[in-house]
Formats: structure tokens, sequence, C-alpha cells
């Protein structure tokens, strides 16, 4: 169970600077709109960190900490820093938390 409380965790921290790389990187023309969705989205999703991981701290494990082992352990990739349209950003992010959902 801690192994898999490790993996969601990575998955959310993984997701988190996604979107924030996102929030910076999108264009176009609902640019103010996608913006304020994608910080909403992040602020979500680093509540949810801090959860999974006080969870692990619970079940007397220790949650990964490092870059490192966030990326070894996720299942969700990385996107590079070029600027992206909001309709290729949404569907990244809806891919993204259907795999969480399904995890």
């Amino acid at each position: 169970m801690l192994e898999k409380l490790n993996i969601l965790l990575s998955d959310l921290v993984v997701e988190y600077h996604k979107l924030q790389n996102f929030h910076w990187y999108v264009k176009g023309s609902d640019f103010f709109t996608a913006h304020a969705k994608l910080e909403e989205l992040y602020n979500y999703i680093n509540e949810a960190i801090d959860e999974v991981a006080e969870n692990i701290l619970m079940l007397n494990g220790k949650p990964a900490g490092s870059l490192k082992e966030f990326l070894e352990l996720s299942h969700i990739q990385e996107v590079d820093d070029r600027y992206h349209s909001s309709h290729e950003i949404y569907k990244i992010v809806i891919e993204d938390f259907q795999y969480l959902l399904d995890s």
C-alpha cells in the first residue's frame, strides 16, 4: 500500500509542476480564462499532495521527497517548457486526470 501511495504522490507532484508549466506557457485568445483555471487546478493538486504525504506518514511510511524519486515513480510525463494552446493543454490535462482517477 505504501508503494502505491508513493506512486500516487509522485504522480500528483509531476502533475502539479506540469499544470504550473502550462499556466506559464498557455497562449491564445482565451489566455486569461485558461491561465486562471490552470492556477485553480494546480492549487487543488497541491492540497492533494499534502494529504497523500500525510497519509503515508500516518501509516508509518516515508513519503518520496526528491524530484529524482518523483520522476522515477511517476507514470505522468513532464512537458517541455514551450507555449501550448489551451485546446492542447485541456486534452493533456483531461488524460492525466483520467489516469489519476483510474489509479
